[in-house]
């Protein structure tokens, strides 16, 4: 039987398979029956979250944990709306290409919400939907994409090892070693567990 205790990431953080609707991106693009992936589900595919208190990140021990345990050095703040970002058109239509970075993207979403969307390991769309107090962090390797939601506002904090390295990798870039690492440790599993079901 289930366990009866909600996770309180679950308020800030949700997702969802989505739908193939070329209708407006910021829209949440259920699936109809809905079709929601657990944090557990998405922790398999590598992708790691946290539920902080953004009204106090400045000062926030629990975000001093995980940034002295993951190495976390580097931090700036990103604003993503029409009024506060140079290029926003632009900008926006390069966040939604789909793409890979070759280390993690880390951002602790202080303010607002958008979505950022993920590749399953059958190549299907999970779109993530953060608010204020969630924090993730996207593995290497991993083809992803980010849009507004229909707030139009985040403020996100950008966590990073060492000297920040945006670049963006647009799919396909299968060759990239971030992206073999990916697969293999990340991209498997889903095989060999039925291979044991199919087993037992």
């Amino acid at each position: 039987m289930g366990s009866l205790t909600k996770d309180d990431r679950e308020e800030v953080i949700q997702a969802w398979y989505m739908d193939d609707s070329d209708e407006d991106q910021r829209l949440p693009h259920h699936r109809e029956p809905k079709e929601f992936v657990s944090l557990d589900k998405l922790a398999e595919l590598g992708v790691l979250s946290w539920r902080l208190d953004a009204d106090k990140y400045e000062n926030d021990e629990e975000l001093k944990k995980i940034r002295d345990a993951r190495g976390y050095s580097y931090m700036d703040f990103c604003e993503v709306c029409p009024e506060k970002l140079p290029n926003y058109e632009e900008k926006i239509k390069n966040f939604f290409e789909e793409h890979l970075h070759t280390d993690e993207e880390i951002r602790y979403c202080v303010a607002g919400s958008g979505y950022f969307d993920a590749r399953d390991r059958n190549d299907e769309w999970i779109r993530i939907w953060v608010k204020k107090g969630a924090m993730i962090v996207l593995p290497a390797g991993i083809y992803h994409r980010f849009t507004l939601d229909s707030d139009n506002y985040i403020k996100a904090m950008r966590l990073f090892v060492g000297d920040p390295v945006w670049t963006p990798f647009n799919r396909p870039h299968d060759h990239l070693p971030a992206r073999k690492a990916y697969v293999e440790t990340f991209g498997q599993k889903e095989a060999a567990g039925q291979a044991v079901d199919a087993a037992a």
